[in-house]
């Protein structure tokens, strides 16, 4: 039979180990169940463009050279700041915080900037009036600009001399 003292020691190794066991076991927190994914909630996208307007004048039809929209910039205080589009030409003045001077689309303001309107660019040297090097896509980006402001901003005139009065 088993001396007192071998029991002891198996009773020591069977316990201190199921003890531990218990111990840690009792410290890990507590496992989470995973749950089928829920689809995201769909919250309608906020736009940064701005609405329709519906208090419009009705269009001009003012002729102007592309000498006389140049003092249309927004750099002369007191005058009104012109983009022409296709040559038809949009006050923008209210919207100065855009196409003032210095601002991100100044580079349109008093002039005819199809093309670059048409190729998404601010760069100076596509911001020209010539849009008819533009490819079939660049133009309907530049058609989709000028239905944009025609819902948007007060048609004042036609640019007389432009390159796309005969396109």
């Amino acid at each position: 039979m088993l001396d007192l003292q071998t029991l002891v020691i198996y009773s020591l190794v069977v316990t201190f180990p199921a003890a531990y066991l218990a111990y840690r076991h009792s410290l890990r927190p507590a496992r989470i169940v995973p749950q089928p994914a829920q689809p995201p909630t769909q919250r309608p996208l906020k736009s940064i463009m701005q609405p329709a307007r519906d208090d419009l004048a009705p269009p001009k039809d003012d002729p102007y050279t592309t000498e006389e929209l140049k003092k249309y910039d927004g750099s002369t205080p007191g005058l009104p700041i012109y983009v022409a589009i296709k040559g038809t030409i949009f006050d923008v003045s209210h919207k100065a915080d855009i196409y003032g001077p210095g601002r991100s689309y100044s580079i349109f303001a008093g002039k005819d900037g199809s093309k670059g309107l048409g190729m998404s660019s601010l760069k100076p040297e596509d911001a020209v009036a010539d849009y008819s090097g533009l490819n079939e896509n660049d133009r309907k980006v530049l058609d989709d600009w000028h239905a944009f402001f025609s819902k948007r901003y007060n048609v004042v005139g036609k640019v007389v001399d432009s390159p796309t009065s005969s396109l």
